[in-house]
């Protein structure tokens, strides 16, 4: 085959880790007992969606006693207000002492603040009756019930219920080692691999069996720091999930793509063998006789392999029988015949769709059909 310099696409494999992109603990706030449980284990749940409902009855009588604090602290102003209105005339007539209309004044002053604290009471009793019932925050799939109905549940450490999951979209998180870092850094300089504009890489979930999800996502966090204990740093991707294909906490691939090498020389794999200290390809001269080159190599390309130096395009390389070559020897050429999937990567089956029964309350519908690269 003839090699040939071309602006070749590829693709970053990492192995990665699925997390929600919200995940809320459902605690109690108040203590008490539990009454019912109101959802189905492992459901989706929407938001605002009653989880959990304490006993209210408690609550019910604490809000209507603070009313009834409220209702006489109420009365007493009414009536410190009557007394001021009284004693005011009176003063300016010299009827009663001065005084006495600073004491009427102080206690309608006082009777206004035990208003106030009546009110705060009443306040506190609605909303600890309102954390009685306790609802989702959030649209995600439930966990299961930490405790069950009877249980006497306390704010604090005590008081988890569950955890709901959003999982649409669900990130993928995924390391970067220090020296790839710095290879890319190093080939960017060079001139051997370029980045999309503003690095807005496309990213492609490839699961345990092979199957890809059909939907792709995009970088949206990078951290800025190492960790002092791998050597790496985090970057996480951002991908729609509306079927539930995907849940938190799965091992799966992240196939990063959009960089391009350009100008690359790709050759294939069973053209390159390997010599006692380097790796070698036969060039073929104008004389149609095969030359031993040593080269070097870079990363693979689906069944092909990028060639960083020691080949120019145009020169011809033997593909096939090379391990039969022998150096000065005229050789009988036929181009090659391209591999399947020899350029790019091959073909992966679509992910399956969520297992029956749960892709019902997950209320997904089937995907449409076709395969992705």
């Amino acid at each position: 085959m003839t090699v040939a310099a071309q602006d070749t696409p590829v693709t970053f494999e990492f192995v990665a880790q699925t997390q929600s992109s919200r995940e809320v603990e459902i605690r109690a706030r108040v203590e008490g007992f539990l009454e019912k449980r109101l959802y189905n284990e492992g459901d989706l749940v929407q938001a605002g969606q009653i989880l959990f409902q304490m006993d209210p009855r408690p609550f019910e009588a604490a809000l209507q006693s603070a009313r009834g604090q409220l209702a006489q602290q109420q009365a007493r102003l009414e009536m410190a207000r009557s007394d001021l209105a009284r004693i005011r005339p009176l003063v300016k007539i010299g009827a009663i002492s001065k005084k006495s209309l600073d004491d009427a004044i102080g206690n309608e002053r006082q009777a206004q603040a035990a208003v106030l604290s009546a009110e705060g009471e009443v306040r506190t009793a609605q909303l600890n009756l309102g954390y009685t019932t306790i609802a989702s925050p959030l649209t995600g799939v439930s966990s299961f019930a930490k405790l069950q109905e009877g249980s006497y549940v306390t704010p604090g450490a005590a008081g988890l219920l569950t955890y709901v999951s959003q999982v649409d979209p669900i990130y993928i998180n995924f390391s970067l080692s220090e020296n790839e870092m710095l290879k890319f850094r190093s080939e960017i300089a060079a001139g051997q691999l370029r980045f999309p504009p503003h690095e807005n890489f496309e990213v492609e979930v490839v699961l345990a069996d092979g199957s890809v999800v059909p939907d792709r996502g995009r970088l949206n966090f990078a951290d800025f720091a190492f960790s002092e204990a791998t050597g790496t740093f985090l970057i996480r991707a951002e991908v729609a999930n509306p079927k539930g294909l995907l849940r938190p906490g799965q091992f799966v691939r992240a196939h990063v793509k959009g960089a391009v090498r350009p100008n690359a020389l790709l050759v294939p794999q069973r053209a390159v063998l390997q010599g006692s200290k380097s790796h070698y390809l036969w060039v073929i001269g104008g004389d149609g006789k095969p030359e031993q080159r040593i080269v070097e190599m870079g990363d693979w390309h689906g069944d092909d392999w990028f060639v960083a130096q020691g080949l120019r395009a145009g020169e011809r390389i033997v593909v096939d029988g090379a391990i039969r070559v022998a150096p000065g020897v005229p050789l009988q050429i036929v181009d090659a015949r391209p591999a399947a999937g020899a350029t790019g990567q091959p073909q992966r089956p679509k992910a399956a769709e969520a297992w029956p029964g749960q892709q019902e309350r997950l209320k997904a519908s089937p995907p449409s059909a076709g395969q992705a690269q």
